[in-house]
């Protein structure tokens, strides 16, 4: 019998239990472009997101996300037409039960599961990918690198590797 071995995407040697900020990537099942639409190509100010009814789910949703995990922090975030992107802070050490600090990957899959599950509630089904990409952010360098490219997601969007017609 085979089963199938996941890779894993921990960062090695990295300290879970310990706050900190991630980059975070949620994408629709099959990767249709369902949230939206990119407009304004040409324009001045750039192109940006025309959010469809379910990406003004997910809008209101992240917005909400902090009466809810007051704990987390939403730093920036852009919805793409089949794909979210947002920065995560976890200020501080959560405790378990037993006085231990909860690992922060378990508090990010916590969030991403509970948003994506309030998303469904309204939608009246799934619409996403069952895993989602994660990536600890290590430094202020890579914070700010994360940060441009969320910001200018929408004008390169045609070149993203997550780009469906």
């Amino acid at each position: 019998m085979s089963y199938y071995n996941r890779r894993t995407t921990r960062l090695p040697g990295y300290d879970y239990s310990t706050p900190g900020y991630y980059f975070i990537t949620m994408c629709t099942e099959n990767m249709r472009p369902i949230l939206g639409s990119i407009v304004g190509t040409g324009l001045p100010d750039g192109p940006s997101v025309a959010l469809s009814p379910y990406g003004k789910v997910v809008a209101q949703q992240l917005d909400e996300m902090s009466d809810f995990y007051s704990h987390i922090k939403i730093d920036k975030y852009v919805v793409m037409p089949n794909h979210v992107h947002m920065i995560l802070h976890i200020p501080e050490s959560l405790q378990g039960p037993s006085g231990r600090p909860i690992p922060t990957n378990a508090t990010v899959g916590k969030f991403v599961g509970t948003f994506k599950r309030f998303c469904n509630r309204q939608y009246g089904h799934n619409i996403w990918q069952s895993r989602s990409y994660d990536h600890v952010i290590r430094n202020e360098q890579d914070y700010l690198r994360i940060w441009q490219y969320i910001e200018s997601n929408p004008a390169r969007w045609k070149e993203d590797k997550l780009y469906t017609e």
